[in-house]
Order: C-alpha cells, then structure tokens, then sequence
C-alpha cells in the first residue's frame, strides 16, 4: 500500500527500528527493492534522487513505483532523495511521491531553515511531509581531515522553526563508497534523538559496518538511505552476465535477483523484516 511519510515513519518510532530508504534507479531495481519488502513483510522507502526529476527519468519511473506500492500489501512510500530545489520537488508531487526530502545543507544555517521552511509550507498543501538535512554530509570522494557533527542546540533549533518531519544529521557518515569504514557518532545521535520531536535519519548507509547500524539504530535512527550499493549490487551482476544472454528481460533476471538479495539483507539488519502493518 502507499502511505504517507510520516505514517511510515511512525511505525518505526512506535517499535525503535529503522525503515530502510532505497534509491531505485530504473525497473529492475524497483522490482528487486520490492520483492525483498513482500518477502520479508518490512515497510521500505523507495526513493529517487533528485536528478532523475530534474532531467526527466522520473517521468517514466514514477509510474512503476507508484503501482507497485498501490498494489503491494507492504507499506511503501515514494520518496524524493535530496531535492535540489523548487522544480524538482514540484515535480515529484506531481509524480506522486508521498515524502519529500529537500537539501539545503550546504548553505549557512538561516539560508538552510528560511528555504527548507518554503519547501514544508509548499509541501504541507498537498500532505505530504518533508525531511531536511542539517550538518552537511558529503560524499566519500571528498577530503575531510575533521569532520563537523550536527549541534544539538542547531536540532532543535532547525526542526522547531521549518517542521520538518524527519531530519538528517552529519554524525561521521558520507555519500558513495568507503575507503575506509566510518566511524558514526552514536552519542550524538541519542543526544539529539532525545532533543528533537521529529525521526532521525542516517545518510551514508553503505558501507557502514553493521554492528555501528544496530548502534545507531539503538540511540534512535529511524530512516537509513542506501543508494550507492544498490548501484553496486545490480551492475557487479550486470557485468558478470553472459553477454550470449541478449533477451533483456532474461539478461535482467540475476540484476533483478542480486538487488533482491542486497535488500533483504538490509532489512533484516535494519530489523524491519515482518514489522509491516
């Protein structure tokens, strides 16, 4: 069934586990992300970065996404993941999606909060909630000799003056693939877990060895995005497949079943296998 974000973040705040956020790409990684949420009975967030609107891939996604979340018996929400500005949320609304995460983390602090507030007022018309992101968080490929935690204070602060439903917070996790394991801040993310009244999310999740998951999720992570191995998990097969396999539905098939397979092992780490409702 499709929900709303909000609702589906409740159920994760209601039994302390994290939904799992993957990033679809095309079909095959939908229908995979898919098989794995029936099979295991868990909730799951599939979503689509902000690009996909902006250049119009989205325009052919979106309805894929949206009949398999009508049609599924698990609760799925159609998410925009690091929304770039005003068109392209603009046009996830009208593609359907039922949250909205707007990324404006890079710019100083009251730059940050006037614009994400737009973005929720926008957004509010049409309920659907809005995630935002405070303490920028990179990618991997970028060269950070300290890094910079969310404040506590700037939590509360934030999530008090734009409402935002779910905040994403910088606690020692980038986007892509590591070189080298991260090291996430678990304490903080209880310090501000506790402060605000919103779900925390962690970006990053790749990678990211799996007993610090259990730990962030334990001091309140509610929403993990998983973006980069999925990527990963569907071309390492794709390149792997005999190139004597020309029919494209079948050549699909091993892809369609490694992202399945990537994905079941995520929620059962995230602990939302048969947490459906």
């Amino acid at each position: 069934m499709l929900v709303k974000f909000k609702d589906i973040l409740s159920l994760a705040e209601a039994k302390s586990f994290a939904i799992p956020a993957f990033n679809s790409y095309n079909m095959e990684t939908t229908i995979g992300i898919m098989q794995a949420a029936e099979e295991s009975g868990s909730p799951v967030i599939i979503q689509a970065y902000s690009r996909l609107f902006e250049y119009g891939t989205a325009f052919y996604l979106a309805p894929t996404i949206l009949k398999a979340a009508e049609e599924s018996k698990v609760p799925v929400c159609f998410h925009l993941d690091h929304g770039t500005g005003e068109m392209p949320v603009m046009r996830a609304l009208r593609y359907g999606c039922t949250g909205i995460m707007f990324d404006r983390s890079s710019l100083p602090f009251e730059e940050n909060v006037t614009q994400t507030k737009r973005i929720v007022d926008l957004c509010d018309a049409c309920g659907v909630g809005v995630e935002g992101e405070l303490g920028h968080i990179g990618t991997t490929k970028e060269e950070v000799t300290e890094y910079v935690y969310t404040e506590v204070t700037d939590a509360v602060n934030f999530v008090s003056r734009t409402g935002v439903v779910a905040l994403a917070i910088a606690v020692g996790t980038a986007h892509g693939r590591y070189k080298k394991a991260p090291e996430v801040n678990v304490s903080r993310i209880a310090e501000i877990h506790k402060a605000i009244p919103t779900s925390v999310v962690l970006h990053g999740g790749s990678g990211i060895p799996d007993e610090q998951v259990r730990d962030a999720i334990a001091a309140g992570i509610r929403k993990v995005n998983f973006g980069t191995d999925v990527c990963y998990s569907f071309l390492d097969k794709v390149f792997a497949t005999s190139r004597e396999v020309f029919a494209v539905d079948v050549f699909m098939r091993d892809a369609i079943g490694a992202v399945k397979d990537f994905a079941l092992e995520k929620i059962r780490l995230l602990g939302s296998d048969g947490k459906a409702e």
